[in-house]
């Protein structure tokens, strides 16, 4: 006997929920975060496929650069002129206008197979609502409780809720814990349940936090327009507006760096001077600052008396911390990745997860060493 709940439903329901549907504001296009020309560039000089022009630019790991192609990824404006030298051509010439009317994202999309089936955009949208609603109506569902209750890693929550991926192509594993925090009962049920869900409207509020089309597309206009602001500037002058407020103290002996930080609420970190100085560790760039964190937001292995060295000049790495800016203020977040290489930031105090690889190049600087 089927469950009542999962029931088909009957064609009246079928209707509202058919309309339900249609108000979802499915964005095909998600992942293109960065339309640029590097594919059109590197085929005009010379190098038919991205794997051979790697070679001329080692310093950017092939995956990165294979995401940025596909404007999955934003390139740093370091990446950008080390890309634009490999093709002999102007850092800016990589930009694209995506207003002018001669861009069309499914025209750019298409030689990499970007655009997702309206469908299976649609489920994605509903799991990631699913997901997100259950954390949102019970929290004790932590991003510690998902991982070791439910085998679910920070990494991989963060992708669902934010419907990174057709739910055909997460594992049994995953599908089957995502199966047991929803609520239903085996993975064949899950499209079914997912649409009960939506059709009883219970999926409303979180379906509106999913960013869409016109969130992307903003975000992609000030990450443009940043990049092309701080490409206008030497390679050492910060971006105005994102110095951090602090200056660095030169000595005849050491260079010092003065710290910063004042601890306000959701774990965010005021960039407000301390009066206290530490010396620079070997290496620090010339941009480089000290952060005091006030609390162990990443658990014990980073306690609160710790003061993080910064470098606004560096990109994080998989197993390494970042500090991100966020409403104004800083946050530190350790750094892991999945198996496409996407990087996800993520605190343990507040329990809370961002994707790293969508944030504006000037709003993520890497943690190159911490004193206690």
């Amino acid at each position: 006997m089927p469950d009542p709940k999962l029931s088909l439903p009957t064609d009246a329901a079928s209707a509202a929920q058919a309309e339900r549907i249609a108000l979802i504001e499915i964005d095909r296009f998600r992942k293109v975060v960065f339309p640029n020309r590097l594919r059109e560039l590197r085929i005009e000089a010379g190098h038919p496929t991205l794997v051979g022009f790697a070679a001329h630019v080692t310093d950017i790991p092939y995956i990165r650069l294979s995401k940025i192609e596909r404007g999955e990824v934003v390139a740093r404006a370091v990446e950008l002129r080390r890309v634009a030298a490999a093709l002999a051509v102007s850092p800016t010439a990589l930009l694209i206008d995506i207003d002018s009317q001669y861009f069309d994202i499914a025209r750019w999309a298409s030689p990499f197979g970007i655009e997702e089936d309206g469908e299976e955009a649609e489920l994605a949208m509903l799991l990631a609502a699913a997901l997100r609603q259950r954390r949102t109506d019970d929290a004790a569902l932590t991003l510690a409780a998902l991982e070791s209750e439910y085998g679910l890693p920070p990494v991989i929550v963060s992708r669902v809720e934010h419907a990174a991926k057709p739910v055909d192509r997460w594992n049994a594993a995953t599908i089957a814990a995502l199966c047991a925090i929803i609520g239903v009962a085996d993975p064949e049920h899950l499209e079914q349940g997912l649409r009960q869900l939506h059709a009883d409207g219970a999926l409303d509020e979180a379906l509106r936090q999913i960013p869409g089309a016109t969130e992307r597309e903003d975000r992609t206009r000030e990450r443009v327009a940043a990049l092309r602001r701080e490409l206008s500037e030497p390679a050492t002058t910060p971006l105005p507006g994102n110095e951090p407020a602090h200056t660095n103290v030169d000595s005849a002996e050491k260079r010092m760096l003065a710290v910063i930080g004042s601890p306000i609420a959701d774990g965010l970190i005021a960039d407000i001077a301390t009066g206290e100085h530490i010396a620079a560790p070997l290496g620090a760039g010339p941009r480089a600052y000290a952060l005091r964190i006030f609390r162990s937001t990443l658990g014990p292995g980073l306690p609160a008396s710790a003061i993080l060295t910064v470098d606004p000049d560096r990109f994080p790495a998989p197993g390494g911390l970042a500090v991100i800016r966020e409403n104004g203020a800083l946050r530190v977040v350790g750094i892991s990745t999945d198996r496409t290489g996407a990087m996800i930031g993520f605190s343990l105090n507040p329990d809370s997860s961002v994707a790293i690889d969508v944030l504006s190049p000037q709003d993520v600087a890497a943690v190159t060493a911490a004193s206690f």
